[in-house]
């Protein structure tokens, strides 16, 4: 939800956009231009006062707000609390994964046993939890940036390990534009992050095909997971093999 200050840096964008002074503004608010001044220096003011203000730009409220909102920061990480809440329930853990998707409102409903009113009742919960913005016509914005990721030793990860990970790997990978790749060995410890850097972009390519391509009709389209991770590791079913101090290969 948008702050008191937020509205009112906006407002003061708005003032000058319009090339409206503090000297102009006051006579329409019917105070003094020093009493502008202030309010607009200690960002104090009732929603009534700043409603006002609205009027005299010919600015819609709702508006304000909207823009307010679409200009704050995207998440690349919930907490903990948001996160628990996700995982305790099952239904809404997967509607926030089909809004990570996009996936629209019909969508959902059609392929999942969701009513309308069970839909919207999980996307009021993403919306309290700053996950999306709830819309009008049940139209959502998701307020997440793209390098976003659930956070690595949290609820939604363990649930993915105890839940989705074997369940993943125990496919064969051979399907059409299926692959699994193992690549195993040991590189100068500069070079890592720039591997890292590289893979976040496929990710975002990936994202970014998938945006593109919710154009294209269902027919043509086919859901597929991309997973990528990179970890200094060694197999644990070999640890019992290796010599002490031994060096990692």
């Amino acid at each position: 939800m948008s702050t008191t200050l937020d509205l009112v840096v906006a407002l003061k964008a708005e003032l000058k956009t319009a090339g409206l002074t503090y000297a102009e503004l006051a006579p329409q608010l019917g105070m003094a231009e020093s009493s502008v001044k202030r309010m607009f220096a200690k960002a104090d003011m009732p929603l009534s006062r700043i409603d006002e203000i609205c009027r005299v730009l010919k600015l819609d409220f709702a508006d304000l707000a909207r823009q307010v909102a679409d200009a704050q920061p995207l998440r690349r990480e919930l907490t903990l609390e948001q996160e628990k809440a996700v995982v305790a329930d099952r239904r809404l853990m997967l509607v926030a994964i089909c809004c990570l998707s996009l996936w629209t409102c019909e969508q959902i409903v059609s392929t999942y046993t969701y009513s309308e009113a069970d839909l919207v009742k999980c996307l009021t919960q993403l919306d309290r939890l700053g996950i999306i913005e709830l819309k009008p016509m049940n139209r959502y914005r998701l307020k997440l940036a793209k390098g976003f990721r659930w956070r690595p030793h949290g609820p939604v990860m363990q649930f993915f390990r105890e839940q989705v990970v074997d369940d993943y790997y125990s496919g064969g990978f051979d399907g059409d534009g299926e692959m699994l790749t193992l690549v195993h060995g040991s590189i100068g410890k500069s070079l890592a992050n720039l591997f890292n850097e590289r893979l976040q972009r496929v990710a975002q390519d990936f994202a970014q095909q998938h945006l593109a391509d919710q154009k294209l009709p269902p027919q043509q389209r086919a859901p597929y997971t991309l997973v990528i991770g990179m970890r200094s590791w060694f197999f644990a079913a070999f640890r019992d093999l290796k010599r002490p101090n031994g060096g990692g290969s």
